[in-house]
């Protein structure tokens, strides 16, 4: 896996989010894909479930801005970092530990993210 095939998928994630159409979010993904908003919750299973999830928990347009680039790639496995930025105020710094399968399409992403504390936002 390369990094810019790394970047690719990020920015197709970036893509999906921003124009909640279900078949951009689906792209990116394997059929048996598993996402987990973070390691300690159940991660939603399959191509369809997660589609599914993002179309039920939108953000409103133009309400955020995000940018996520590789840090580590390493064979088929991948970590990510970036950040988003809410209108609102709210800064989110998320990680994500992913895994491609040959066609580098993500078959395992799990979020790690965290909030700056209020007195350094």
């Amino acid at each position: 896996m390369a990094s810019e095939a790394v970047q690719g998928c990020l920015d197709a994630y970036i893509e999906a989010w921003r124009t909640y159409d279900a078949s951009v979010i689906a792209d990116p993904f394997t059929e048996d894909a598993t996402c987990g908003h973070d390691p300690w919750d159940e991660p939603i299973q399959g191509r369809k479930a997660i589609v599914a999830e993002w179309l039920d928990d939108r953000d409103e347009p133009e309400s955020w801005e995000a940018e996520f680039r590789p840090l580590v790639v390493a064979g088929n496995s991948a970590v990510a970092v970036g950040e988003t930025r809410y209108a609102d105020g709210k800064i989110y710094f998320n990680s994500w530990q992913l895994t491609f399968d040959q066609d580098a399409r993500c078959s395992k992403s799990v979020e790690w993210y965290m909030t700056p504390p209020a007195d350094q936002q």
